[in-house]
């Protein structure tokens, strides 16, 4: 069995734009989706319309399971963060930004599962970084 979890930008594509019809058809039929407790929270931050805001209330109230990130994560996320943007020359908003895909991806790790990702350039550092397998679209 395959899992893969969907990270911010594909929810965000696929329900303000159309976008990922396919992509999101195929994934359906290669892998079992998990949400991440981190995508849901940085889904709920970001709603700017009653509309937006039930779409993910209901996302969170149907899924079955959530996957988070663990004690372990965090400390590492640390390190990765401060590994990463020292070595991209990252400003600080950076390094926070990339906190959360970090925490992501190690979640992802962590389960053997896929993130699938419209973020190709931090996702591709922590693919190299994490050996995870990473989609985009």
């Amino acid at each position: 069995m395959h899992w893969a979890i969907l990270d911010t930008g594909v929810y965000i594509g696929h329900w303000e734009a159309g976008l990922y019809d396919a992509l999101l058809s195929d994934i359906r039929k290669g892998f079992v989706v998990r949400h991440s407790a981190v995508v849901l929270s940085e889904l709920r931050r970001g709603v700017r319309s009653p509309a937006a805001q039930r779409r993910v209330e209901g996302l969170f109230r149907l899924a079955p399971i959530v996957w988070e990130p663990k004690a372990a994560d965090w400390w590492e996320a640390g390190k990765l963060v401060r590994e990463v943007g020292d070595r991209e020359g990252w400003e600080v908003n950076k390094r926070r930004e990339f906190q959360n895909d970090a925490l992501i991806a190690l979640t992802a790790r962590r389960h053997g599962a896929t993130v699938v990702t419209t973020n190709h350039a931090d996702f591709f550092l922590l693919k190299r970084q994490l050996n995870i397998g990473v989609l985009c679209p």
